[in-house]
């Protein structure tokens, strides 16, 4: 499986990323050097959205897509499961 999350920093700014281990990934974020840059310097950081995937493709893709979205859409599909249009 593969998943798509969204992470939310210390600083309350929203974090997307995809990986096929959510929790080791979730861990590095907060305690390792292999946490991405951003969330290094706003840790802790809270898992607040993941979705599943069967393919790395269709994760990547989902990835890409939720990154492309402003902050209000990205809080209504962690509020509501999906995006307000």
């Amino acid at each position: 499986m593969y998943y798509v999350y969204i992470l939310e920093c210390a600083d309350s700014s929203l974090y997307v990323g995809c990986t096929n281990d959510l929790d080791k990934r979730i861990k590095q974020h907060n305690e390792s050097e292999l946490g991405a840059h951003y969330t290094k310097i706003r840790r802790p950081v809270k898992l607040k959205y993941f979705e599943q995937f069967n393919t790395l493709i269709k994760a990547r893709r989902r990835e890409s897509e939720i990154k492309g979205w402003r902050r209000e859409k990205k809080l209504n599909l962690i509020k509501f499961g999906k995006p307000v249009v």
